[in-house]
Parts: structure tokens; C-alpha cells; sequence
């Protein structure tokens, strides 16, 4: 098994790197590619995780064919034999983790759906009552599922913390028309992907999309429904009230509270057995969700 924490590919240029995804251009295509790099606390972490761009990138695919009948999306490719041939020689870095998309100009906002109370949601609507301009019913607890989903956007910040949006301000960024499409995409997308997790034994409690514009059409975009862009929890362990068990990357940040580390320096690195539950976690929300075991 090979771990990949950075990818450079001959003759191709890289035009982005996030904190887990790298682009590569090619003609009228993008390549991007899912590192086993894991961010926490905006920083990315010095350690890799074992099958995670693997993993991120299957459940990806997974949902974009599940949901193509509310949206369309950027997918060209996912098979790595039938990649152009530029990128032939790296297979062993890139067979699995990548797929090849359509361009599209990204609408800088995080499209976010919440079908239950915790996080940030939850500290909010301690103080408000509110989640941006959205109030919510009295009385509820962490954790909570919400009476319906609420849509509550945020900033797209390529370094730093997205910082939420109410719709009106989304509403005058980028105009009525595209907010209220993409908020009802947004939560179109999100109840048929619950739904069916609900059946796998799954809660998916708040989630996020992206979207961009191709031609004349939006189309979603980047990474859907996957451990690092949700909050999953098992359905059998859920209680309301309390925090939650997961199979997202909440392990992690729990394991960086408990140490020392001030989240404003280099964070430190992850113990082996951190790193072996981390990547089991992913691994099992690949397999609850696809009905499929995991194979490298």
C-alpha cells in the first residue's frame, strides 16, 4: 500500500492543492486526485491516513451517480484505465483516488444542510435560538434531528474558517435566482442521500455541497457526502443529548483536544492507533454506505 501525501505528475500542471484534494489541468478537463491527508482545526495534520483518499473518493462516486437524478455533475471519468494516456506512469500514486471532471467556475460558497443540532449549529442556537437567520423551535438538545433540514451557507475560505451566511446576505452576494436554486438543490440532495444512509444504519447530520457553473448549467462539484464534508453517526449509538459517536473525523479533533497542542502552532503527530481506528472509521462508512467491502 502506498500512502500519498503530495502528488506531482509530469508534464501536467497543478493549478490547485487543498488540504486532502490536489488539481492537475488538462485541456479542457481537470484531474483531482485524493490525497490520505487529513485537516483538523484548519491545519493539516503531519500524518496520513492508510486507504482515506481511496475511501473519499469511492464514497464520492458513489454519491454522484446515486444523486445524478436531482443534479447534474462534474464527472467525466472514474475509471483509471480509460485516463488519458499522460497519465499512465503514476498509476501506483493516482489508481483509485482520482477522477477526471468537467471545468466549471465555482460558486464560492459552502452549501450547507443541517438535519440535526450540533456543532457550531448548536452554539449558535444556544445564545440565539437561531442558526444565521433561520430560528429554530425552543427546547431542543444537542444533537436533536431539526423538524426539517435547514440550509445555512458559509463562505468558501481556501485557508482559514468559513464564516456563515445568512440567506439574505447569500441572497445579495449572488443573487436571489442562484441562492434559492442552490438551497433547493442543496436540500433535495440532502434528504434522498439521508434517507437511504437511515437504511444503512447511518445519520448523516449535517452535510455540505459545492456547486459551479458549466456552460449554461450549475452542477455539483468538489467532494459529496463523504466522512470528511458530513458528520455520520450509527444509527444504533445514537442518543440525543449527548455527543455522538462518528464516523468522520470528529475522532481526531477529540484525540487534539486531549493533548496539549494550542491548534495556533504545527499540530503534532497522530499515535499509531489514532491513525489505525481513524482509517477504520473511513473504511467502515464505505462499507455501511455501498453495501461493498473494501478492497485496495
Amino acid at each position: 500500500m502506498k500512502l500519498v501525501g503530495e502528488v506531482t505528475i509530469d508534464k501536467v500542471e497543478k493549478v490547485k492543492s487543498g488540504k486532502v484534494r490536489e488539481m492537475f489541468a488538462l485541456n479542457d478537463m481537470l484531474l483531482i486526485v485524493t490525497t490520505d491527508r487529513i485537516s483538523a482545526f484548519d491545519f493539516i495534520l503531519p500524518s496520513l491516513i492508510p486507504y482515506k483518499g481511496q475511501v473519499l473518493n469511492r464514497i464520492s462516486n458513489f454519491w454522484f451517480k446515486y444523486l445524478e437524478n436531482i443534479t447534474k455533475n462534474h464527472i467525466l471519468e472514474t475509471e483509471f484505465e480509460k485516463f488519458p494516456a499522460v497519465f499512465k506512469k503514476h498509476s501506483e500514486m493516482l489508481k483509485g483516488r482520482s477522477v477526471l471532471v468537467k471545468r466549471a467556475s465555482i460558486f464560492p460558497m459552502e452549501c450547507v444542510v443541517r438535519g440535526y443540532i450540533t456543532g457550531s449549529g448548536w452554539e449558535e442556537y444556544k445564545k440565539s435560538g437561531s442558526i444565521g437567520d433561520i430560528k429554530l423551535p425552543k427546547g431542543l438538545n444537542l444533537c436533536d434531528r431539526l423538524p426539517e433540514p435547514v440550509f445555512t451557507p458559509t463562505t468558501k475560505a481556501d485557508v482559514g474558517h468559513d464564516m456563515l451566511l445568512t440567506l439574505q446576505k447569500a441572497k445579495k452576494i449572488f443573487g436571489t435566482e442562484i441562492v434559492e436554486n442552490l438551497k433547493n438543490k442543496s436540500i433535495q440532495l440532502y434528504a434522498k442521500a439521508a434517507e437511504y444512509a437511515l437504511e444503512k444504519g447511518i445519520i448523516i447530520a449535517d452535510t455540505k455541497f459545492e456547486f459551479g457553473q458549466a456552460g449554461d448549467e450549475i452542477i455539483l462539484v468538489d467532494e459529496v457526502l463523504t466522512p470528511d464534508s458530513s458528520r455520520f453517526w450509527p444509527l444504533e449509538d445514537y442518543m440525543p443529548g449527548i455527543q455522538q459517536k462518528s464516523y468522520d473525523k470528529q475522532y481526531v479533533r477529540d484525540y487534539l483536544l486531549s493533548t496539549d497542542w494550542d491548534r495556533n502552532s504545527i499540530p503534532p503527530q497522530l499515535p499509531n492507533d489514532i491513525i489505525k481506528k481513524t482509517s477504520e472509521r473511513y473504511i467502515a462508512a464505505y462499507e455501511k454506505l455501498t453495501g461493498d467491502a473494501f478492497k485496495n
